[in-house]
């Protein structure tokens, strides 16, 4: 689901970017904003099958993971529909979808790391990468980054390193390591 949900949101961005540019045909548009959904609904798919593996380390701070997966979601459906409907884009989308993305990620990454569940490297990566991805947000506002050119495609790289390749490939190789119940001696 990560990867489809990259891809997706990728392909989804660069089709609805392009008419926002100015080229002009609403199919283009419509498929743009239908991958964008599409994606949104991989993310909330991530979330409630993650809260599954992760509730049993800690019940409470893994539910905030699915809550900010759904809350991205709906920041990328209005977005998306808004755009559709209103030919224009709402102004920031992409930081006003890191927002949640970067708060889960957080909550995800940590309970990884403390869990054990994957390497404490890969959950490390994750971590670093949504920081990266948080401070980012009030960077380009204040107009000291812009996360569309290199030096903010670099702040965005150990994120996007650790949802497209790192994890991903780990889970599809290893999956997660999930402990052993505790054996009962016998007498």
């Amino acid at each position: 689901m990560f990867v489809f949900q990259m891809v997706s949101a990728i392909f989804g961005n660069a089709l609805t970017q392009e008419f926002i540019a100015g080229a002009s045909g609403k199919t283009a548009l419509t498929a743009g904003v239908a991958l964008s959904i599409s994606s949104g609904l991989a993310v909330v798919g991530i979330g409630l099958l993650s809260y599954q593996v992760l509730k049993g380390f800690n019940r409470k701070l893994a539910r905030w993971y699915p809550i900010m997966r759904i809350a991205e979601c709906t920041v990328v459906t209005a977005c998306a529909l808004y755009l559709l409907i209103q030919l224009q884009a709402v102004p920031n989308t992409m930081l006003w979808v890191y927002i949640p993305t970067g708060i889960g990620g957080l909550v995800f990454t940590y309970l990884l790391f403390v869990s054990r569940i994957v390497p404490r490297s890969i959950a490390l990566l994750g971590f670093a990468g949504y920081v990266l991805l948080l401070l980012g947000v009030p960077l380009e506002l204040l107009g000291v980054l812009d996360t569309d050119t290199m030096p903010g495609m670099l702040m965005l790289a150990p994120g996007g390193l650790f949802e497209v390749l790192v994890l991903p490939v780990w889970l599809f190789v290893k999956g997660f390591t999930l402990p052993q119940p505790a054996r009962v001696r016998t007498a």
